[in-house]
């Protein structure tokens, strides 16, 4: 560790101790060079995870955003927000254990649309035809027939 003082590379920890709540690991060093003292703070470096989007482009990963989405395809259908709420911690989970630091909004959309396949069939058409951007009425009835040969 630099000293802050002289500049010099080489310091020797004297005492080290967690902080209040144990968040941080404070160290108080002593300078090789000038043999003044001074402290220092170990912390776990927090990456965010990272959303790479369709055009390449990289956002932040945000629950709310995702929560937004699907209360949107669940507008007016009987399902309690606890389920909701569930569906979004479970897959923010999933993305945090899973994935290392970056997941495709592909892979987050499917994720949605199996969790939603399985509470509300509505909410899940509604979700693919936001997220799959259906271009015409043939893709969008192939999607319900993937549904409906999937229930019988």
């Amino acid at each position: 560790m630099k000293c802050m003082f002289c500049g010099c590379m080489n310091s020797r920890v004297i005492d080290s101790r967690p902080n209040e709540d144990g968040s941080a690991i404070r160290r108080r060093r002593e300078c090789e060079g000038c043999g003044r003292r001074f402290t220092t703070y170990e912390r776990i470096d927090l990456v965010p995870m990272m959303v790479v989007k369709k055009d390449g482009r990289r956002e932040p990963f945000d629950p709310d955003k995702l929560r937004s989405g699907v209360v949107k395809a669940c507008e007016k259908r009987p399902i309690p927000m606890q389920k909701l709420d569930e569906l979004v911690a479970d897959i923010q989970t999933r993305v945090e254990s899973d994935y290392d630091r970056e997941v495709t909004s592909a892979q987050l959309g499917d994720m949605v649309m199996d969790r939603l396949k399985e509470i509300d069939e509505v909410a899940y058409v509604r979700f693919a035809a936001v997220y799959r951007h259906f271009k015409d009425i043939q893709t969008f009835m192939e999607e319900l027939s993937k549904l409906l040969t999937r229930k019988t």
